[in-house]
């Protein structure tokens, strides 16, 4: 009965969806009140009907409902508690359930925090927000229904695959789709404003929390997934630049460059169409992501193995979406107004360029990702494109990327003068080029000291801008006035060094992962031992053991330097009896400035087992460089000057104030 109240809820959010569409759009055209009201209260009704829905298909996993399919297909009664739970979306139905039910959150999000909006506008968003719902619930509903019964009712499951039972990816999806679909707000709003004709700095401040929301959730969702694949997949690295990890980063990629547009249009007036351009493709690139994995073009250890069919569906969606946004984009962009003028010295030109590497590192992911794709289907070739393509074209447009955003911020909208920024440049030169000297003599490698180079006058440029924010140096900088004005300080000023200081950190890690890592793979017996980097691994015993749904081959792995115990491993090879599958579970010393790491593979006693081992110099800096980008974005939305009162909407179109 439960799963027949779920899928009513899901026809009724459907039909609810569809009138928030389509009287939103009429009420606002009409200027009939009455009508935009429902289309708030549709938007609240249908996030509420979609959480039911939810709520609902995760009861009948944790009970282990099974004359539900899709629970028999991807639960067991003998999983632990919390996996039967994420199994809730550790399935093609589960997973687009949640994705409906997020952008129905968002769609009410837009009703609770949009009342200081103009009325017209905000009716618009809030109907484009429906219809992009209704889509997707009619996909759920017609090709993907999570309700579907099963008869006769299996006494067990078939189970969950092994590799989706683990604590990061119980937490890795939801964040991606948070990230994923908050970027439909912003597209919501680009469509809305375009059908009104209202497109203006205060339109890109209304949008830019979302953006900044958006892109900190789906930047936590892509650490997530890259710890889990640094640990579960026992491979020993945490970015390969499979498929599925290239269709999460290009909407990050746009996120990005999103971002940085929504500030110079609501502080100088300037970009509003490639603002809106970019909040079309951002969005575009996060369906592109959904299509991949559930078209079945390509093979991923990330992908959902479901039939085209239900790709079609999707790419449908797609295009109805993105074409119809760009065909409106191309009939009433000629209307919008340029924008203030600037000079190229000065801080648009800066952001200019920051938008232009952007664009172009996600073209080349987008290049790198779907021309082996293309060539299948047009010659039915097979071919590869690998990190070493990725490395020689992404990683010089970062490089430059890098060098710009820690001067842009410095300079003054508008115009500006190199002469100006003289003193600064050179405290940056001095910092950057001494370390860039001694990483080449001391870590012998060319590459790794230009990344250290690039990451030390990210850094010094950052902590420039933000001291000069503080007023540090000058001769009023008492301890406490420094406390006063860190604590008038915007929240989006905080936010932006965060950001900025975080990306420094990441580089630092991502430079010395790929320069000055090490590995071994050996087949070693009882007592016998690999040496990488000063470090001995000896192997030390295999044991049985038994967890609450597999059972495990698991081997001990003793750390030495120098005659010094540094750790005991124990990674494991997992074998689930009722998945009938196997997993390699890695195991790890977690240094500050390192991880020491261990897999175990087939082997027997007598001719032994192999064993990979790794050192990896500071890649837990890479993941804690992303986190305090994340942190950095959610300061930004904190700040008090996104909070609108209604008053203060009806102003006048005035050039606000800078973000930061």
């Amino acid at each position: 009965m439960l799963a027949e109240i779920g899928q009513i809820a899901l026809v009724l959010a459907l039909i609810i969806s569809a009138l928030q569409g389509w009287l939103g759009l009429q009420g606002a055209h009409q200027n009939d009140r009455r009508a935009m009201a429902f289309a708030d209260r549709a938007a609240v009704a249908q996030a509420l009907l979609c959480i039911v829905a939810f709520a609902l298909l995760a009861q009948a996993f944790m009970t282990s409902d099974f004359s539900v399919k899709l629970v028999a297909t991807n639960s067991h009664t003998s999983k632990p508690l919390i996996y039967k739970f994420s199994g809730t979306w550790g399935n093609h139905e589960g997973s687009m359930l949640l994705w409906v039910m997020v952008m129905a959150l968002f769609g009410a999000a837009m009703v609770w925090f949009g009342k200081a909006l103009p009325s017209g506008l905000r009716s618009r968003a809030i109907a484009i927000q429906g219809l992009t719902t209704t889509g997707f619930l009619a996909f759920l509903i017609f090709t993907s229904n999570p309700f579907e019964r099963l008869t006769p009712v299996p006494e067990n499951g078939i189970g969950l695959n092994p590799l989706l039972q683990d604590p990061g990816l119980a937490l890795h999806p939801p964040f991606l789709y948070l990230g994923y679909v908050g970027f439909s707000v912003a597209f919501s709003f680009a469509v809305a404003a375009l059908i009104e004709g209202r497109v203006d700095a205060m339109w890109a401040r209304w949008i830019r929390p979302w953006v900044l929301m958006a892109w900190s959730f789906l930047t936590i969702g892509i650490v997530l997934g890259s710890v889990w694949a640094y640990y579960e997949l026992g491979w020993g690295g945490w970015w390969f630049w499979d498929p599925v990890e290239n269709v999460s980063f290009m909407p990050w990629l746009a996120g990005t460059a999103l971002l940085h547009s929504t500030l110079v249009a609501q502080a100088r007036g300037s970009f509003i169409r490639w603002t809106l351009l970019l909040a079309i493709t951002t969005f575009s690139l996060s369906l592109v992501g959904t299509f991949i994995v559930r078209s079945g073009v390509l093979t991923s250890v990330h992908a959902f193995a479901v039939d085209p069919d239900r790709g079609i569906f999707i790419l449908a969606l797609l295009i109805l979406s993105t074409g119809g946004a760009l065909a409106l984009y191309a009939l009433r962009s000629g209307k919008i107004a340029h924008g203030a003028k600037f000079e190229l010295e000065s801080r648009e030109a800066g952001l200019v360029l920051n938008n232009i590497l952007l664009v172009v590192a996600t073209a080349t992911v987008f290049l790198g990702t779907f021309y082996p794709l293309v060539i299948d289907a047009l010659t039915g070739d097979k071919i590869t494109v690998g990190p070493p393509y990725f490395e020689r074209t992404f990683a010089p447009i970062m490089s430059v990327l890098i060098i710009f955003m820690a001067v842009a911020p410095l300079m003054k909208w508008r115009s500006d003068s190199w002469q100006r920024l003289k003193r600064t440049l050179s405290m940056m030169a001095l910092a950057a080029i001494p370390l860039t000297l001694a990483v080449m003599v001391f870590g012998k490698t060319v590459f790794g000291a230009l990344g250290m180079g690039l990451a030390a006058w990210l850094l010094i440029g950052t902590l420039a801008n933000y001291g000069r924010k503080l007023r540090i140096g000058t001769s009023k900088a008492t301890l406490g006035n420094f406390l006063l004005r860190f604590a008038r300080l915007p929240g989006a000023t905080h936010g932006f060094a965060l950001a900025h200081i975080g990306l420094a950190v990441c580089t630092v890690g991502i430079v010395s992962m790929g320069v000055w890592s090490d590995e071994e793979v050996d087949r070693l017996k009882i007592g016998e031992e690999i040496s990488i980097s000063g470090y001995q691994f000896r192997l030390e015993g295999v044991e049985q053991s038994r967890g609450p749904n597999f059972v495990a081959e698991t081997g001990q792995v003793v750390i030495e330097r120098d005659g010094r115990r540094v750790a005991v491993l124990n990674p494991e090879q997992r074998t689930y009896p009722v998945e009938r599958n196997n997993t390699t579970e890695g195991a790890m010393e977690i240094g500050a400035l390192r991880i020491l790491y261990a897999a175990k593979g087939d082997g027997n006693p007598q001719d032994g087992w192999i064993i990979s081992v790794y050192y990896h110099p500071m890649v837990i800096w890479i993941w804690i460089g992303a986190l305090m980008m994340a942190v950095g974005g959610f300061a930004s939305v904190a700040d008090r000057r996104h909070a609108f009162t209604r008053q203060r909407a009806q102003r006048s179109n005035a050039v606000p104030a800078p973000a930061e």
